[in-house]
């Protein structure tokens, strides 16, 4: 990247000095006095967004196999398994690929057909208390279960996957559920779907039999919950800059983030203003809002959370439901859940910004190749507004140096590779 003329001068100045400083028999050290420095609040706020402040992962009680070692067990061998899909070759990995941060690097994840959603991390994503973009899941077992049956997504049906259960993963499935039920007499495909003879084999089985699928289905989207929360964010260079800092506000370590980096970390707790968003370890507030994006072309714009609300408040699977392990008071998300407001209609979730130079593309139907595409759309204040309204109020007014800053912070979320243990 290149440097600025400022930057440039600065460097070139610290480099005569340091041999002017050996000349004279000084250490050079001493002109690493002058680094960056940080107020207290600064400090503290910045500290907030490191991962030292994660707090640990809380429980689910909706789940209670999702910290079960054989039911991460599980959860992983179905996460990989391409048999639970129509066309028995796509798994959840297909579109959450590990090399890839759990994404899948394009602008529609692809199953059995085209999705038209960008396929977002799962990294850390069990600690939201809302999962898609437009939070129409209230766990993450409930999400796992939406894209099993999702006509372009995996395409199958509930007795399909029972049945699989029942062929590959008994043994497994009854040490943590119980024993399975006999599943001789039922149809291999039938569910509440849209494949209209998947749906009538489904409508002629008794409630009972209905039941009893539900069962074997919500348990394996707890599985592969289990699983899915042990996908939790790992240090990055941030991390590493931000334990240095003392309380002075000067790195014990000068250079683990460069000057520009440095700088673009400035502007996105000030000018930039993505703090109000992006905060806390996982650079998310968990929230949804509406930011003018543009909607991909030849598609229909997403109503967003307006529709994630109904949604959730009707699933059989949520929180409340009958395949919950939770008592209802512990649902206090889904019991208070905000059912109206200007920040509803057209809102989609924030996104974390942990990996994000590596999970392009962006927003909720990769309408941005770039994070300078990204970042250009909120300098420019968003968008028209296709449904309800833009939130943000005017344009950022960065120059072009500011935004370049900017995307050099961004670098420095992703995660650090662990080094090699000792032999």
């Amino acid at each position: 990247m290149r440097l600025g003329a400022a930057r440039s001068e600065r460097l070139f100045l610290l480099a005569v000095s340091g041999v002017m400083a050996l000349l004279l028999g000084v250490s050079a050290v001493v002109f690493l006095a002058d680094s960056p420095t940080w107020s207290a609040d600064e400090v503290a706020l910045l500290r907030s967004l490191s991962l030292d402040a994660l707090e640990p992962l809380p429980p689910d009680p909706s789940n209670r196999v999702a910290d079960n070692p054989d039911a991460i067990a599980l959860g992983e061998r179905l996460f990989f398994d391409a048999r639970f899909s129509a066309n028995r070759a796509v798994s959840c990995a297909s579109c959450h690929m590990p090399e890839r941060y759990f994404t899948d690097g394009r602008p529609f994840g692809v199953g059995v057909g085209v999705i038209p959603l960008n396929t977002m991390t799962l990294i850390g994503a069990a600690y939201s208390p809302w999962f898609t973009w437009d939070g129409k899941a209230d766990s993450q077992w409930a999400q796992a279960l939406l894209p099993l049956e999702n006509a372009v997504e995996h395409g199958g049906n509930r007795t399909l996957y029972a049945h699989l259960i029942a062929e590959h993963y008994a043994a497994e499935y009854e040490a943590l559920f119980g024993p399975l039920p006999d599943l001789s007499h039922l149809p291999r495909n039938a569910g509440p779907v849209d494949d209209p003879v998947a749906a009538a084999a489904w409508e002629a089985m008794t409630p009972a039999e209905q039941d009893a699928i539900n069962r074997i289905f919500a348990n394996m989207g707890k599985a592969l919950a289990a699983f899915q929360r042990t996908l939790l964010p790992q240090p990055a260079r941030f991390d590493r800059y931000v334990a240095s800092l003392n309380d002075d506000g000067r790195s014990s370590q000068p250079g683990i983030l460069s000057e520009e980096e440095i700088a673009g970390l400035r502007l996105f707790i000030g000018k930039g203003q993505c703090i109000n968003c992006h905060n806390g370890p996982r650079f998310t507030n968990d929230a949804f809002h509406n930011t003018g994006v543009p909607a991909a072309p030849g598609y229909p714009v997403h109503r967003g959370r307006i529709d994630g609300v109904a949604r959730v408040q009707s699933d059989l699977f949520n929180c409340l439901g009958p395949y919950s392990d939770a008592a209802p008071e512990e649902c206090t998300a889904l019991r208070f859940i905000v059912t109206e407001g200007d920040t509803l209609p057209g809102g989609m979730k924030t996104p974390t910004l942990r990996n994000v130079v590596e999970t392009a593309p962006y927003m909720h139907t990769g309408q941005f190749a770039t994070l300078a595409d990204v970042i250009e759309h909120y300098n420019a204040g968003g968008g028209l507004a296709l449904i309800g309204h833009n939130e943000l109020h005017q344009p950022l007014n960065l120059t072009a140096i500011e935004a370049k800053q900017l995307e050099a912070f961004l670098h420095t979320l992703t995660e650090e590779p662990i080094p090699p243990e000792e032999p």
